[in-house]
């Protein structure tokens, strides 16, 4: 399904290049650090049956450009975009749903803290909060090791560096408008990796997080965080089809679960045309 509605948003430091699906309950998509909207399409287009799918490049990405040089990246500030992105959309009362996936999922869940009266449920895929591991100082070291081979060697030797996260091959490829490695590795992996969520304002909301993981990436250290964070909360943690990218390569099986969970939140089922 092609957009109905796309568009270029004006943040501070930077548009963020939008796009809409469907009509019904508001549901935004959030992809991760090296990703872009089109990583969404297909999964969007299933969901859009009974939402209103948002989907987006986040800011240094693809069709995202900055204002200024590219600089490493502040969750904060992207979860800031993802609310001026709302209120342009739908107007600052509007409920919510919320999927983000890897980088993503960091940015949906500080999302959900700072929009407590909107979001009726996150879903976080495979968020890369490292920091909540017991060994946490040391996956963090490798993360650095992996930003610090970017700088020295370039993108080929610190990808390879990076597939220890992905049980030791390569990370999987993404669907996406333009390559955003570059600035992933330059600026993204090491801030997003080593950014901690709030988990007491977590757990004041915990009734509305779900946290998620693929079934095919249960090994891999990547899947780790989701898996903690599920427990720090109480919360059990939700297996979906595929790996760490199992709405990309599932689409259909993953929309269904995703919709599914959407259905239950807080009385609020989806809208059926």
């Amino acid at each position: 399904m092609e957009p109905s509605k796309s568009g270029m948003l004006t943040v501070p430091g930077a548009g963020i290049h939008y796009e809409v699906r469907g009509e019904g309950p508001l549901l935004l998509l959030i992809a991760s650090g090296d990703s872009d909207a089109a990583v969404f399409e297909r999964m969007a287009a299933v969901l859009a049956v009974e939402y209103r799918v948002v989907t987006y490049d986040p800011r240094g990405n693809s069709r995202s450009p900055l204002d200024g040089p590219p600089a490493d990246q502040r969750v904060e500030e992207h979860a800031e975009d993802a609310c001026r992105l709302l209120d342009h959309l739908a107007g600052p009362d509007a409920p919510v749903r919320v999927f983000g996936s890897c980088s993503g999922g960091v940015v949906a869940l500080e999302l959900a803290i700072r929009r407590q009266e909107r979001v009726r449920l996150v879903v976080v895929h495979e968020p890369p909060s490292f920091g909540l591991l017991p060994d946490a100082a040391a996956t963090l070291r490798d993360i650095d090791d992996v930003h610090e081979t970017f700088r020295r060697e370039g993108a080929a030797p610190a990808l390879r560096r990076f597939e220890a996260f992905f049980g030791g091959v390569p990370a999987p490829e993404l669907p996406e408008a333009h390559d955003n490695t570059v600035f992933f590795l330059a600026h993204v992996i090491r801030p997003f990796s080593h950014f901690v969520p709030d988990l007491a304002a977590l757990a004041s909301i915990a009734d509305r997080v779900v946290v998620a993981g693929g079934r095919a990436s249960r090994t891999y250290l990547v899947h780790r965080p989701a898996a903690v964070l599920a427990q720090r909360l109480g919360r059990e943690l939700a297996l979906f089809p595929g790996g760490h990218i199992g709405y990309a390569k599932h689409p259909v099986e993953f929309a269904r679960q995703l919709a599914e969970l959407f259905s239950q939140a807080n009385g609020f089922p989806p809208h059926h045309p």
